[in-house]
């Protein structure tokens, strides 16, 4: 009987451990995590923070879904090492854990902003729904706040302030919200989306330190121009922090995450890595690629569980083209695909909320920003996947309807 362990119960740990049982019906499964409930929607709780959605429809799994299939299930374990040599997995509060095949599925941890006061009360970080009824209960009692972390977390407590009526100063480092992805016209209807809701972009600003009262509760940002803000309400989200301090010595190869290659596998016998804690080699792009959308979390643990179960000459390659949306404003907003990694950009604005850009790396598309029509997303993934050389036909990309039978018969024959 084959013995799995599978660290971590985000969507890619969950999905490993479905995935597991379908294949090896006989095996152990054993999923451990420190949080104090099983899978939840992580994209869903935002809903929840802004007010909008109660806690049931956010649960996805309840102890019974675990039960039922015989995957054990283990809440509140910390995983304190792991010996690969004698197969072991370490705990702080089950002893020890013997494996045949280990799926690291960790995920990642807010990154804390290193300044002054920047673990005060009131300064909130947005990961797990522990977050989310916190920030939410803080909210509701709040009339002012500060966002930190220009990207698609950030974004998300500008909505939780639009949505709890709490007046807010968005500052961010540079001239533009997300500027890696969008050029100034996209990034200009998205300030607009965050000042319809009563949060106001500032630029070349941040945080240099917090103010607390002596209760030690956030009463001000000061920026790194002396500029200060008041705020009884601070939401910081400059990206994710990897835990791997328990693999110290496991000989995991390492930057900035887990590095596997494209079966999910490391660099260690019978040790894969799923979701957001891998550097993992994405087939389209040919070369190392992090991505941290939910469905490609999900399709990871799915990928990494299939080759887990079987011989190597049955593996499985994981083949995604992500997306990450935003409905957060009167107009939807799409990513797709690496869309900040390419070396030449074609764009065009439609409308005051209409928007569209597409990333090319080496003449193929890597990835994009839709605002406003995500129409187009699913032929820019299909092309995508077919991984045809377009760049030079942009502007067939940027008609408002596009029609991939317009591109060149040359390029559709060099699928």
């Amino acid at each position: 009987m084959t013995q799995y362990v599978i660290i971590g119960d985000g969507i890619s740990g969950s999905s490993a451990a479905e995935t597991l049982r379908e294949e090896d019906p006989d095996a152990k499964i054993t999923v451990i995590t420190d949080e104090g409930e099983p899978l939840y929607n992580r994209i869903l709780i935002k809903e929840h923070a802004k007010g909008k959605l109660p806690e049931a429809p956010i649960s996805i799994h309840d102890e019974a879904w675990y039960e039922d299939r015989e995957i054990e299930l283990s809440l509140n374990t910390h995983v304190t090492g792991v010996d690969p040599d004698a197969k072991v997995v370490h705990t702080h509060d089950r002893g020890d854990l013997e494996y045949d095949k280990l799926l690291i599925a960790t995920g990642g941890t807010p990154t804390q902003l290193p300044v002054e006061n920047s673990d005060a009360d009131g300064v909130h970080h947005f990961w797990t729904f522990e977050d989310a009824r916190g920030i939410r209960e803080h909210a509701e009692r709040s009339d002012t706040g500060v966002i930190v972390g220009a990207g698609l977390l950030g974004i998300d407590f500008a909505a939780v302030c639009g949505a709890q009526g709490i007046e807010a100063d968005y500052l961010m480092r540079g001239d533009r919200w997300w500027r890696y992805a969008l050029s100034e016209d996209g990034a200009e209807i998205m300030h607009d989306g965050m000042r319809g809701v009563g949060v106001e972009p500032v630029f070349d600003s941040g945080v240099d330190r917090f103010e607390t009262d002596d209760d030690g509760h956030i009463i001000a940002a000061v920026d790194p121009n002396g500029e200060r803000y008041d705020c009884d309400f601070a939401g910081v989200a400059i990206g994710l922090s990897f835990n791997t301090e328990y693999l110290r010595g496991a000989g995991l190869e390492e930057n900035n995450g887990i590095v596997v290659d494209e079966y999910m596998r490391t660099n260690v016998d019978d040790i894969y890595a799923a979701g957001d804690i891998t550097r993992f080699y994405d087939v389209l792009l040919g070369e190392q690629a992090q991505n941290g959308s939910w469905g490609s979390a999900k399709e990871q643990g799915r990928v990494a569980a299939i080759n887990m179960a079987a011989d190597t000459d049955e593996a499985e390659e994981f083949q995604w083209v992500s997306s990450y949306s935003i409905t957060h404003f009167d107009f939807p907003f799409l990513s797709f695909g690496h869309p900040t990694l390419g070396d030449e950009h074609a764009e065009r604005r439609y409308s005051d909320t209409e928007w569209r850009r597409v990333a090319f790396k080496d003449g193929k598309i890597v990835g994009g920003v839709l605002i406003g029509d995500l129409s187009p997303q699913s032929k820019f993934k299909q092309l995508m996947r077919e991984q045809r050389d377009v760049a030079d036909q942009a502007e067939v990309l940027l008609e408002q309807s596009v029609d991939l039978d317009n591109l060149a018969p040359a390029q559709e024959q060099e699928q």
